[in-house]
């Protein structure tokens, strides 16, 4: 079952692309990574599939239907904007009882148990709770909300490595509980070496590279060996980057083949390596928007 659909996806901001040619399938019922540098899409992306935006071209299905198109398709979509969205002025409790108003099936017993293991005080004015209280309070509202789907963008990008961990790992309990489908964005490549299953990397507004996150490691290698002419490679194998010593070539190649070549030492690769390696190009440097934080 597909849990979001795009083809042709654009979005455009008067002459610039925001987003251009997207065709994506995510599967449901996984923690899908959505990574790329600042500028890249990600966040027009989840704005369109929360209804938020309406597409220059292309399409795109959440769910089964229109983003946006009404309050059934609403009800299907939690959305978790950067910042933590919470309301400084109003209370815990206040923000449980507005999201009992808002959303037809809210599951009040679910929000105040989520309160409560969490240790928030139902009085306490959101504006006076932490970084990583905040997170996990808007993080309760969109659980509590029991979409389908769950869109986080940037949620732990202001937390301390602490209240990051609590937050992914109070996130998967509630993936494992309650089935919810999740695309997260995050620069925090390790965060999502945590937590997803799915892979999608955008580079440029277009994306760069798709899928599951074991069939992706399992399909790119690393290899080294004495210098040579990229010519000289067997057509099955797609070079992702290489550099170049005067001595030695090493190449990020993807290929479903094996390597038979012996003159190549054949090495494994990380989440980090392959992210990494896509949004770098052949020859380019690591753009340095992207954060890796241990």
């Amino acid at each position: 079952m597909t849990v979001l659909r795009a083809r042709g996806l654009g979005k455009s901001y008067r002459r610039r692309w925001a987003l251009a040619g997207c065709a994506l399938d995510i599967p449901a019922g996984h923690v899908t990574g959505l990574v790329g540098p600042n500028g890249a899409g990600k966040s027009t992306l989840l704005g369109l599939a929360a209804g938020m935006l309406a597409p220059t071209t292309g399409t795109i299905e959440v769910c089964g239907g229109v983003p946006g198109s009404g309050p059934a398709q609403l009800a299907k979509v939690g959305f978790v904007a950067q910042n933590s969205p919470v309301y400084p002025a109003l209370t815990v409790e206040d923000h449980l009882r507005l999201g009992a108003r808002l959303n037809p099936g809210w599951d009040a017993a679910l929000a105040r148990d989520r309160v409560e293991r969490i240790g928030l005080d139902p009085g306490q004015r959101a504006g006076r709770l932490s970084g990583g209280q905040q997170a996990q309070l808007a993080l309760t509202l969109g659980i509590a909300k029991r979409p389908e789907l769950l869109l986080l963008d940037e949620p732990v990008a202001a937390l301390d490595p602490l209240a990051r961990r609590e937050f992914l790992q109070d996130l998967m309990a509630s993936v494992a509980e309650h089935g919810l489908s999740v695309v997260m964005s995050s620069h925090l490549v390790t965060d999502l070496e945590r937590v997803c299953d799915h892979l999608i990397v955008l580079v440029d507004s277009q994306v760069r590279l798709t899928g599951e996150v074991e069939d992706l490691l399992a399909s790119h290698h690393r290899l080294s060996g004495p210098r040579r002419d990229l010519g000289t490679l067997p057509g099955d194998q797609e070079v992702i980057s290489v550099s170049h010593t005067e001595r030695q070539t090493t190449l990020l190649v993807r290929t479903e083949g094996p390597i038979l070549d012996p003159a190549w030492t054949v090495g494994r690769l990380g989440l980090e390596d392959l992210v990494l390696a896509y949004l770098r190009g052949p020859g380019a440097e690591a753009p340095r928007s992207l954060e890796v934080v241990r």
